[in-house]
């Protein structure tokens, strides 16, 4: 089973995609990366852009599953969570397009998932996906590093499924 994982944003959007085969504990990384936004482009312009690099990017990779960071609000920043919920509605309209089912996780269980502290920093998230696929560096930015810690959350949850 193949699962992409996306880290939200409306300047850079990660993408991480893992397989996890029938009987196997650990997935295996297939492709990550980022779709960068114009951020000199307004709200409209980005998340069309979103949509279409996104569909893009599902039709080649195609996922079966998508794993999406759940938005969460800092009373401090409204603002950026109002903003963020734009770019997480394009994203689960990709989804839905394609018939594929959305999974969401809190950031707290990726990251206790990764690094067994559920508020880990994005450096140690980092850390944690370079140690756990072997890469020869820490993937950057960590908007990737997030987006395959979201997807390989996932992919784990699955296999406790099946071996139930």
């Amino acid at each position: 089973m193949r699962i992409i994982g996306i880290d939200p944003g409306l300047r850079i959007c990660g993408y991480g995609c893992v397989q996890i085969e029938r009987g196997a504990l650990e997935p295996t990384l297939v492709e990550a990366g980022i779709i960068k936004l114009n951020t000199k482009a307004d709200i409209p312009d980005r998340l069309m852009q979103l949509h279409e690099e996104l569909t893009d990017l599902i039709t080649e990779i195609k996922p079966d599953q998508m794993a999406v960071e759940k938005l969460y609000a800092h009373y401090k920043h409204p603002r950026t969570a109002i903003l963020m919920g734009h770019a997480r509605g394009v994203i689960l309209l990709c989804a839905k397009q394609v018939k594929i089912p959305v999974i969401d996780l809190p950031s707290t269980e990726v990251k206790k998932s990764f690094t067994g502290y559920g508020h880990a920093s994005k450096s140690q998230i980092q850390l944690a996906v370079q140690t756990q696929y072997s890469l020869p560096e820490p993937p950057s930015p960590p908007d990737v590093a997030d987006a395959i810690a979201i997807a390989t959350t996932h992919a784990r949850r699955i296999a406790v499924e099946q071996l139930g």
